[in-house]
């Protein structure tokens, strides 16, 4: 049996749970999420817990067991507290500013680049350097910070661009250069 597919899921107070077939909506402080999930799971709200589980020992079923556990996990952490991925901007020059929903970042392009916040992404600019996107959904979150540090990924040798905080970029030596006679 999977490990993380037969853990329950608590459901905090505060937060909606509807299953109607395979489809789940989770409304909690934060707003709502709905999502349709494959039709063999079987996914019961008993007491104050989701319980999802599997028709049988097929590979496909075991794959989307754990998966699906996952999944409705992240839509009732959304609800709850949401989500958030911080970039850091290093590079001399390179920075950020907000000006209501747009994000201007200047990255040393001959242009300006502009970012605008989404119905369900915000990006906050706490300081020149730092971005912070966050949402609902996980998975939404992931992709729109992802795009954002696609725009000037970090380079090996100065470590110049935009990198998640936790990120570590693996620095590359300059040129040698030719010995001295």
């Amino acid at each position: 049996m999977s490990r993380i597919g037969r853990k329950p899921i608590t459901v905090p107070a505060g937060v909606d749970i509807k299953i109607d077939g395979n489809t789940v909506t989770a409304k909690g402080p934060k707003g709502s999420l709905t999502e349709s999930f494959h039709k063999d799971m079987a996914i019961t709200l008993e007491g104050g817990e989701i319980i999802v589980s599997r028709p049988s020992e097929d590979k496909l079923h075991k794959s989307l067991h754990g998966l699906t556990r996952t999944l409705v996990a992240n839509m009732v952490e959304g609800v709850t507290n949401g989500f958030k991925k911080e970039l850091e901007i290093n590079g001399v020059g390179y920075r950020a500013a907000k000006a209501g929903k747009r994000v201007t970042l200047i990255l040393g392009f001959s242009h300006q680049v502009f970012v605008d916040d989404t119905d369900e992404i915000t990006v906050d600019v706490p300081a020149p350097n730092k971005l912070i996107v966050s949402g609902m959904d996980k998975q939404k979150v992931g992709q729109f910070a992802a795009e954002i540090r696609e725009l000037r990924p970090p380079e090996p040798y100065k470590g110049k661009g935009i990198k998640y905080v936790n990120e570590v970029i693996i620095r590359k030596e300059g040129k040698a250069g030719k010995g001295k006679k």
